[in-house]
Order: C-alpha cells, then sequence, then structure tokens
C-alpha cells in the first residue's frame, strides 16, 4: 500500500529524531581536580624509574639532573646508589653550584672533592654550574629581585630533572623542589641575592643582610628564583622529591638531626607547586606512631612559615596548589 505524502513526512521526522523516544542527557565526564602528583610509596632505583616513566615526559638533549651533593660530614643526600640508574637512563648530567656560606662546598676545588667523597664521580661526576661565573635571568616578580643570578653553565643544557631530597631546613622551614630550583640553581653571589631579599648580590655580605623580620621576602624571592628556572627551560624540565631521611635539618647540615619521622616515598610532576604542596601535606596530616613522628619537622616548617614559597609561587603563576595523587603502586 502506497503511504500518503503526510505519513511519509511523519516517518521521516521520527526517524530522524530517533523515534518518538527522547534522548536522556548524558553526564559530564568528571575530571580530577589541579594537577597531577605520581606517587609511590618505594624509594628504590627501580622506583625512581618508574615514576619517571609515569610522567610521560621524555628527558632530551642534554640533560640536566639538579641534586644537593651535601655538606661534608652530612649523610642524608640523595645517594649515589639510588639515583645512578636513573641518571643513566636519562644520560644527564649531575649539576650543582657552590654555596654562599662558609664550608667545604664554597669553592669548587673543596666542593668537588666532597663530591667525590660522597660517591657522586661513581656515576659521572657533578658540573659545578658556577666554576666558570654567572648569568642573569630575568624574573616575573621585581618586588626585591631584578634579576635571578644563576651558575653560567646553565645554558649548557636543554632539559633539566630538577631531583630533590624533600627534608627540613633551618631558614627555609623545608627544602623540596622549589628550594632545590632556586637556592640550588643559584650561583655564590645569587644565593646571597636570594637569600638577602635582594640587598646584596656579594657572598661576602651574606650575613649582614639577613633580617628575620625579612623572612617572607626570602621565601618570595626563592619563589621568584624558582620561576625563572623554570621559564629558562619552558616545558623542558620535570620535578621529582624524594621524602627519605626526613630530618628538620638540611643537607647543606655538616651535622644534621636524626629523622623522626620515617620514610614516606617518592612523588613527582610537571608542576613544581603541588609537588611541595602535596609533599607538605603528607607530613601535616601523618597519623604520629612511636618511632615515627612528625611533629618536630611540622613545628620546624610551621616556625620559619615555609609554606609561604608555596603561596607565592602559586601567586606570580608558577603552578598550581590544587593537585590529585596517582599512586603507581596501584
Amino acid at each position: 500500500m502506497k503511504k500518503s505524502p503526510i505519513l511519509l513526512l511523519l516517518t521521516t521526522a521520527l526517524m530522524a529524531c530517533g523515534g518518538n523516544k527522547a534522548e536522556e542527557p548524558q553526564p559530564e565526564p568528571q575530571t580530577p581536580e589541579g594537577s597531577a602528583v605520581y606517587m609511590t610509596s618505594r624509594i628504590t632505583p627501580e622506583a625512581l624509574i618508574d615514576i619517571y616513566k609515569a610522567l610521560g615526559v621524555k628527558a632530551q638533549g642534554r640533560v640536566a639532573v639538579k641534586i644537593s651533593t651535601g655538606e661534608a660530614g652530612g649523610h642524608n643526600y640523595l645517594k649515589p646508589e639510588l639515583i645512578g640508574d636513573f641518571v643513566k637512563l636519562v644520560n644527564g648530567k649531575l649539576v650543582e653550584c657552590n654555596t654562599a656560606y662558609a664550608g667545604k662546598r664554597m669553592n669548587t676545588a673543596d666542593h668537588l672533592a666532597v663530591i667525590a667523597d660522597h660517591g657522586f664521580n661513581t656515576i659521572g661526576g657533578v658540573d659545578i654550574m658556577d666554576a666558570d661565573g654567572e648569568i642573569r635571568l630575568p624574573v616575573r616578580d621585581t618586588t626585591y629581585m631584578k634579576y635571578n643570578i644563576v651558575g653560567s653553565h646553565l645554558q649548557n643544557y636543554d632539559f633539566m630533572v630538577n631531583l630533590a631530597h624533600f627534608k627540613g631546613h633551618a631558614m627555609g622551614g623545608f627544602g623540596g623542589v622549589l628550594k632545590n630550583q632556586s637556592i640550588g640553581v643559584a650561583s655564590r653571589n645569587g644565593k646571597t641575592y636570594i637569600h638577602t631579599n635582594g640587598l646584596s648580590e656579594d657572598y661576602r655580605q651574606l650575613w649582614d643582610n639577613i633580617k628575620p623580620e625579612n623572612q617572607d621576602k626570602f621565601l618570595e624571592c626563592m619563589a621568584t628564583a624558582a620561576a625563572a628556572v623554570a621559564d629558562h627551560f619552558g616545558d623542558k624540565i620535570i620535578y621529582i622529591n624524594v621524602m627519605n631521611n626526613l630530618s628538620v635539618d638540611c643537607d647543606c647540615d655538616s651535622d644534621p638531626a636524626a629523622p623522626e619521622l620515617k620514610d614516606i616515598g617518592i612523588l613527582a610532576s610537571t608542576d613544581p607547586v603541588a609537588l611541595d604542596q602535596a609533599c607538605l601535606d603528607l607530613v601535616f596530616n601523618h597519623q604520629n606512631q612511636s618511632g615515627d613522628d612528625a611533629s618536630a619537622l611540622k613545628e620546624r616548617i610551621n616556625d620559619r612559615h615555609g609554606v609561604h614559597i608555596i603561596e607565592h609561587a602559586e601567586k606570580i603563576g608558577l603552578g598550581s596548589r590544587q593537585y590529585h595523587i596517582i599512586n603507581i603502586d596501584k
């Protein structure tokens, strides 16, 4: 039987809209909030490689692996046997700068002796980036610093792996990737410039210009310096915090306090602000037990207003304090 034109038109319209059944609205896909921070509770050479691979960003070209070589007498720094396989995998060169304070790493010759004593020559040695001078990098925030002063060898690298040992710090409250990228990449004069919130860039005047009332300014200058290094490398930089040997004291201390908090793990991200925030949260949310107590480290961080470096880093656009953890052990 031949259908009428009206019936044909009605049938076509119904087919076009899926018959007479209305389509149900589909829910919006849920995405985690904030930056991705990868985590493993394992602290082994294999785990360090696993978390690097989880980031999905391949280190290419001339790769600088920024570490702290640790002051002579100290013992909490990242050991060559932990990081060696990873450094070889990325075909990287360990990099460091001399210190502004008087110690065994204040000049290149003595610093190289400490490096050898700590075993870093077994994985290729360390490039002291300010051994041949310094260069200036532009900064986003010129409130206190007009530029960032870093070791001149920084310009010899295409990619940076910021491989930090997360722990306490006598002046900053804590040290993570932000400190490792600011004070750690600065030359002796650059360290002074940051510590004195732009009042001096002569390492011989370091202690003459450090005032307790300027603590927040110092922390803001560290954030500013870290952002300058990030801007220098663009998207050619990744960040890793190793949370072991969690003393209240830094690796720059020749006689650090013994850790009271047990090892936590390795965390990594492409966002340094999110990464340091995640590590801080792990410390502050820690459930204390006998022999595993975060109280001393929390007190050190609070006493120095350590969180302010993260606050300012977010304010100047270096990253976000919002994050979500991706546990690669699961």
